[in-house]
């Protein structure tokens, strides 16, 4: 493709600003008409640009106005406008070049431009010129690599039952140390025959015998 040295894009750019600048020439002649109203973004560090302090704090790079009710004293020049306009109920005077307009768009019939804004020459001269070609590019110095603790999974804690209990035998009782209805058994006499245990006596003489009455006729 050839180059455009005729630079249609800068012509079509200076018209569309010259179509933004009979229609806010118009309304400040006769004000809006109908449903028209506008909304306005503009760079608000372009060159020509003057806003309030206030207000370049609170818009360092771009700011949108809008032209709809409450605005005042519109002035339109070959160049630039001036508005009157509330921001948070304060009171503000703008003057704005037409050559730092961004955007217009007027919403009631959906019409809308973009603009590019002419890079200034002083802040261009500014800027670093990029390196030329072939020459070695310089970089940052290598930082230290942070070394991380390697983390490792916590491992898993399964719960705990504790050991079944055994169930543990009461030890048995000599014989003597029972009850005297236990002494009475087999095993107690023949335990008593052989170990030091003194039996009490209704064990050493064994069970008592009931004798019967004889029937009287």
């Amino acid at each position: 493709m050839a180059e455009d040295l005729i630079r249609y894009d800068v012509l079509t750019q200076d018209a569309l600003r010259g179509v933004v600048k009979k229609v806010l020439g118009e309304v400040a002649r006769a004000g809006l008409p109908g449903e028209h109203h506008f909304f306005i973004a503009l760079d608000s560090r372009a060159p020509g640009v003057r806003i309030s302090s206030r207000l370049r704090e609170r818009y360092p790079d771009e700011m949108t106005i809008v032209l709809q009710h409450q605005f005042w004293d519109l002035t339109v020049t070959e160049t630039a406008f001036e508005v009157g306009l509330a921001f948070g109920g304060v009171p503000e005077r703008l003057h704005v070049p037409f050559t730092a307009l961004k955007g217009f768009f007027d919403p009631s019939v959906e019409f809308g431009v973009r603009f590019e804004v002419p890079v200034d020459e002083a802040a261009e001269a500014a800027t670093p010129a990029p390196a030329e070609p072939g020459a070695p590019a310089a970089f940052p110095a290598p930082q230290p690599a942070k070394r991380r603790r390697p983390s490792f999974p916590s491992p898993l804690r399964l719960p705990t039952k504790p050991p079944p209990s055994r169930p543990t035998t009461p030890p048995r009782a000599p014989p003597s140390c029972r009850s005297t209805h236990s002494a009475r058994r087999p095993e107690a006499r023949r335990w008593a025959k052989s170990s030091t245990c003194v039996l009490p006596a209704s064990a050493r003489r064994g069970p008592t015998r009931t004798r019967r009455r004889p029937k009287t006729g």
